[in-house]
């Protein structure tokens, strides 16, 4: 069975629409692992729009399952990282006008700096995953970098609003996800997952590891985060 990585940035969203204290985004994490999270999730990044420095900081001393920090290649990101030292980093794309990640991080076009932040990452003793788009030559380029991991982006999937375009991407996944498997890199997936259409991903043969955020937040402001979690643990089950 898949485990359940919660992404608690867009609790962090809703306090910083306010500029406050509140929601804190730890408060979130805890919640979530009393609802049996297996992980927890952050995005730090550049502009800092959700999840801020001291959270990670926090995160980090407070979290008693694993921690994934999601982040960009950029040198200062790094540098964080290394310092912080999370469980595990996953490199992703990211743009500063983008609403949310648009895509998975191209390792091909940009192979050497991906190949320089997996070094320093891994001499700091952090497991690093990528998050790709569902390609041949991505998992190739990533296998070839000696990560530990790769996490499929399922936006494609998510965002079908046909049944026949839903069943190409999801058989664009199940392929990738062989494909992964093949290479000997563990296998997650994530990316605009709901409780409507987790479960086929969550049933891809190998898969590790599913990272749902935005769909346990937005659940979680009517039901709570516990009964949220919970909720997604028993699809992905």
């Amino acid at each position: 069975m898949a485990t359940l990585g919660v992404n608690i940035d867009h609790v962090a969203t809703i306090r910083q629409a306010r500029q406050t204290v509140e929601p804190d985004p730890v408060w979130g994490a805890a919640m979530a692992e009393l609802g049996g999270a297996d992980g927890i999730t952050v995005h730090l990044r550049e502009d800092r729009r959700h999840i801020q420095d001291r959270d990670l900081e926090v995160l980090k001393q407070t979290v008693q399952v694993k921690l994934n920090l999601e982040a960009a290649i950029a040198a200062e990101m790094i540098d964080i990282a290394t310092r912080v030292k999370p469980d595990q980093v996953t490199l992703v794309p990211e743009k500063r006008e983008e609403v949310t990640t648009e895509g998975g991080l191209d390792v091909v076009t940009h192979r050497e700096a991906v190949a320089s932040a997996v070094t320093r990452l891994r001499d700091a003793g952090i497991i690093v995953s990528l998050f790709i788009d569902p390609c041949p030559q991505q998992i190739e380029v990533s296998a070839a970098l000696g990560v530990e991991a790769v996490e499929l982006h399922t936006g494609c999937y998510a965002n079908a609003t046909m049944p026949s375009e839903r069943d190409t991407e999801l058989a664009k996944l199940v392929t990738a996800g062989d494909a992964v498997r093949t290479a000997g890199l563990e296998l997650a997936a994530g990316h605009g997952l709901t409780y409507r259409n987790v479960v086929p991903v969550a049933r891809i043969e190998g898969m590790g590891e599913l990272n749902i955020g935005h769909s346990i937040v937005a659940r979680a402001v009517l039901v709570g985060m516990t009964q949220a979690v919970r909720e997604m643990k028993d699809l992905i089950a």
